[in-house]
């Protein structure tokens, strides 16, 4: 039995490339939910008294979405693969308009956690994971692109192995890879 929710973001991500007129507006209100629940993981994640609220990323994201000539996603996972792309456009956009002076004050910390939840950093400031997961995507483009829909997409082990076109293992393996990495490149970057 399928899903109506995935269903229906299906079709409407489908009409919006057929252009039809309220297309996107219609997507708009049917993914809300999901991408508010994204987003207010990722806040929950970011420092306490973050001036980004999870509703304001949504929205940010959502304009970084509509600004495209047309949604490029085939379904729902390509589709949350995109929003995380975008909410991590917004959050790093918000860090910088902080101030990189601000850094040392933990200003714009997040965490990311491996599947059971453990946090696999005790928080690190979104512009160095920003800037680690670039160097990071130079060696290991598609592990990257693991971190970046887990962590900034909010999307499962299967979901990513879907968008990716690989295999569950391939994903898990590339997530154990990534973590590791990024840990350890964010330690030797903060003198951990």
């Amino acid at each position: 039995m399928s899903d109506p929710l995935r269903t229906d973001l299906t079709r409407l991500i489908q009409d919006v490339q057929g252009g039809a007129p309220a297309a996107r507006e219609a997507l708009f209100e049917a993914a809300y939910a999901q991408l508010r629940r994204i987003a207010g993981a990722l806040m929950r994640r970011e420092r306490p008294g973050h001036t980004l609220q999870p509703t304001e990323l949504v929205h940010g994201a959502w304009l970084k979405l509509v600004d495209q000539t047309r949604v490029a996603a085939t379904d729902r996972a390509h589709f949350l693969n995109i929003a995380g792309r975008a909410m991590r456009q917004v959050l790093v956009d918000h860090a910088r308009r902080r101030g990189a002076a601000k850094r040392a004050d933990r200003l714009n910390r997040v965490t990311f956690d491996d599947e059971a939840g453990h946090g696999v950093t005790e928080g690190v400031d979104v512009l160095a994971l920003h800037e680690a997961l670039e160097r990071f995507s130079a060696l290991d483009a598609r592990a990257a692109q693991v971190v970046e829909a887990r962590v900034f997409g909010g999307m499962s082990v299967d979901e990513v192995a879907h968008v990716l076109g690989v295999s569950r293992r391939t994903v898990e393996l590339d997530w154990t890879v990534a973590r590791r990495w990024l840990a350890r490149e964010l330690r030797v970057d903060h003198g951990r």
